[in-house]
């Protein structure tokens, strides 16, 4: 399953037309998840980012546990 698509049955990140162009974002935010990714390249990188966007702290480690499972699972596929 892509990562986007377990975000979105998780309730974690929506996919909205009218919501930044359908680009996915956190629930209740117009937070795109690409700037988490963004972050986590950066310097600053995981703490920055909740520093900066606090009230999604707890969506932003389901993002990180649903990813390593993921990458974990394909790791043992491979």
């Amino acid at each position: 399953m892509m990562l986007n698509n377990l975000l979105e049955t998780q309730g974690i990140i929506h996919c909205d037309p009218e919501i930044m162009s359908g680009v996915p974002v956190f629930v209740g935010s117009r937070v795109p998840l690409q700037t988490l990714f963004d972050y986590l390249e950066g310097e600053g990188g995981l703490a920055e980012f909740i520093n900066d966007f606090p009230y999604l702290e707890t969506q932003t480690m389901k993002v990180l546990e649903n990813a390593a499972k993921l990458l974990i699972a394909q790791e043992r596929c491979a």
